[in-house]
């Protein structure tokens, strides 16, 4: 396997509705906010692109000044600012060794085009109007799933992982002993299983406790016809959208939660998050449910409200510690980043092996000027490394080299007679075999009166001003004969010292 960087240089793009972590209930940028902060946590440079308001220990791009849907006039039109969003992420590309998109099929034309591998989870349904469209135009780029139900539809396109999602658990409060009441926790909306949580209350007498937000029209209209009915019964109690204290507690302290909509799944952080509690989840067996709960021993999975009645008569038999116990290593942030680190890795590799010398340029052409053998510059790239010598005369590469290019192509490590020994991208891919000449790997050496433009290396004594972002800059000045260039490390071409031999 190559030598990858390591650490790697990470950004994540969130969408600009909702800051990261959100304030109350949010699934999407929870998980950004667990994924932003573990991989900081492991030494990754982690630069995170959300609204301004958002409040996390890695460095943050902010895309709007404050989130949208925390904003008083409100916001309808989203394209205008998941656009910013792009152009934003886009203007600083060549930063990163990978780009995690969370933007879904909003970001997949920049996904595409990107010079900056790019790999984008999916966090909704794909079974929607217009979503099948969407993934057959943009089969080729690299996709995470949050569970195996959600891709099951669409086999062929580009799936690098299945990645269930984690969170830090360990700290929700939990009970061993069976609570009195039913749970519901996320939206008031029909997919959520409001009406059949309602009437499941009516047939057992047990009280059924919600806490879900209410926003949209549709959302206010079920309130009034489902549950402000039950409310004047008695069989239900309101509890608007909570915190995360409050939430933990009414898990900790129910019978059971209950997911009961038809309504498939992509994954369910309730779930996960009711097991951690201790309490069982009793869901219709639809989505991505019966990857989280297994059926008799973290709750049931039941077709009807039949059935669900009848899984009530059996839920205090369950070993709720074990459901805990269970949940903290199956759904840990943990495994969640470790998960993504594999994914990030094939991504880069595969955007690696797809490079190949045909690809055409995007900027100015690298030239080459003086009497050198081109070692460790441009000439004519191959396989087994500079196979053109530059002799007193000023000459392009065979091709136009631009700032991909170089990204791509790396940086050529010869002997100084024209012969190169191996090939380095930035990411510390080899890119090219060994030739009889044997070298140090990361060290470059050049003779002659050689002009390095734009080849962006550090030096020391200084040749010329470093590049301020690595490839796309650099050194514009003679190179001394004779003289070498000695990486710290094969994996950080951004970071070389300059040694005389």
């Amino acid at each position: 396997m190559p030598a990858y960087a390591w650490p790697m240089r990470i950004a994540l793009v969130a969408p600009p509705m909702l800051p990261v972590p959100p304030r109350a209930y949010a699934g999407t940028e929870r998980v950004i906010e667990v994924l932003a902060r573990e991989l900081h946590r492991r030494g990754h440079a982690v630069t995170l692109f959300a609204s301004g308001d958002s409040d996390v220990e890695c460095e943050l791009v902010p895309t709007v000044e404050r989130a949208l849907w925390e904003r008083s006039d409100g916001v309808d039109m989203l394209d205008p600012y998941i656009q910013v969003t792009e152009t934003k992420v886009w203007r600083e590309a060549e930063r990163f060794d990978v780009i995690h998109s969370h933007l879904e099929g909003w970001g997949f034309a920049f996904a595409r085009h990107c010079p900056t591998p790019v790999v984008t989870t999916m966090h909704g349904r794909l079974d929607l109007p217009g979503v099948s469209d969407l993934l057959t135009e943009f089969s080729d780029i690299p996709l995470i799933a949050i569970s195996n139900n959600q891709r099951r539809w669409f086999p062929d396109v580009n799936w690098v992982a299945t990645i269930h999602h984690g969170l830090p658990l360990e700290a929700i409060a939990h009970s061993d002993r069976p609570g009195s009441y039913l749970a519901l926790v996320g939206r008031i909306s029909h997919e959520k299983g409001v009406a059949e949580a309602v009437e499941l209350a009516r047939r057992t007498g047990l009280k059924l406790r919600v806490a879900a937000k209410m926003r949209l029209p549709d959302e206010k209209q079920l309130y009034r016809d489902v549950l402000e009915p039950a409310i004047k019964e008695g069989i239900a109690e309101y509890l608007g959208e909570v915190g995360q204290a409050e939430r933990d507690a009414l898990y900790a302290g129910a019978l059971a939660t209950l997911m009961l909509g038809a309504w498939p799944e992509p994954f369910g952080l309730v779930a996960i998050e009711s097991l951690a509690a201790g309490t069982p989840v009793i869901a219709r067996k639809a989505g991505a449910l019966p990857e989280i709960v297994e059926h008799g021993v973290d709750g049931f999975l039941v077709d009807d409200l039949g059935e669900a009645a009848f899984a009530l008569e059996r839920v205090r038999d369950l070993d709720r510690h074990r459901i805990r116990q269970r949940v903290l290593t199956r759904f840990s942030p943990e495994r969640m980043v470790e998960a993504h680190e594999r994914a990030y890795r094939r991504v880069i590799e595969e955007a690696h092996a797809r490079r190949t010398p045909r690809q055409p340029a995007r900027t100015a052409p690298l030239v080459i000027s003086g009497e050198a053998a081109a070692g460790g510059m441009f000439a004519r790239p191959s396989r087994s490394g500079i196979d053109q010598q530059v002799r007193g005369e000023t000459v392009a590469a065979a091709r136009p080299l631009g700032a991909a290019d170089r990204r791509d192509a790396g940086i050529r490590i010869g002997n100084g007679d024209g012969v190169a020994a191996r090939t380095f991208d930035r990411h510390g891919l080899p890119a090219g075999g060994l030739d009889d000449v044997p070298l140090r790997s990361g060290e470059v050496r050049g003779s002659g009166d050689a002009r390095a433009s734009r080849l962006g290396l550090r030096t020391d004594p200084p040749l010329a001003r470093p590049a301020p972002s690595g490839l796309d800059g650099g050194i514009d000045a003679a190179v001394p004969s004779p003289f070498s260039v000695e990486a710290d490390a094969v994996q950080d071409r951004d970071d070389c010292r300059g040694v005389r031999p």
